[in-house]
C-alpha cells in the first residue's frame, strides 16, 4: 500500500488529480481522501525533495492505494495531472507523520470513484 500527497492550488485541480490516479495511472484507493493543511504538505515535500517548493499549495490532500510505492510511482510518471503528486514511500520519516496526520484528518468532500459505482 502507498500513500501518496497531493498539493494544488484549488479543489477541482484536486478532484482531478484524484480521478487521473484511478482512471488513467489505474490507481485502486482505499478509503476516503483526507485534507491535510496545505502548510504541512509543503513542508512535507521540501524535505523529502532536499529543498524549497517551488510553488506553495492552497489545498492538499492525501490517499492511500492499494499498489505499493513502486508500482505507484512507476503509473504517475505516465500520467499528468493538473497539481503535483508526489508518493510518500515508507522509506522516508515523513510517511509515518502523514500516516498519524490523516488518521484525524477530515475527509475530502466532493470526490466519489467511478469505480466503486457511484
Amino acid at each position: 500500500m502507498a500513500l501518496i500527497l497531493i498539493r494544488a492550488d484549488n479543489k477541482k485541480k484536486l478532484l482531478n488529480a484524484l480521478a487521473d490516479l484511478e482512471r488513467h495511472a489505474n490507481l485502486k484507493i482505499r478509503g476516503k481522501p483526507r485534507l491535510v493543511d496545505n502548510r504541512i504538505a509543503d513542508k512535507i515535500v521540501s524535505s523529502i525533495l532536499g529543498g524549497e517548493v517551488k510553488r506553495k499549495s492552497s489545498m492538499a490532500v492525501a490517499v492511500n492505494v492499494e499498489e505499493d510505492d513502486t508500482t505507484s510511482i512507476m503509473r504517475i510518471k505516465d500520467i499528468h495531472p493538473p497539481a503535483h503528486v508526489i508518493v510518500v514511500s515508507g522509506e522516508y520519516p515523513e510517511n509515518k507523520l502523514l500516516g498519524e496526520l490523516i488518521r484525524e484528518a477530515p475527509i475530502f468532500r466532493g470526490y466519489y470513484s467511478h469505480k466503486r459505482g457511484f
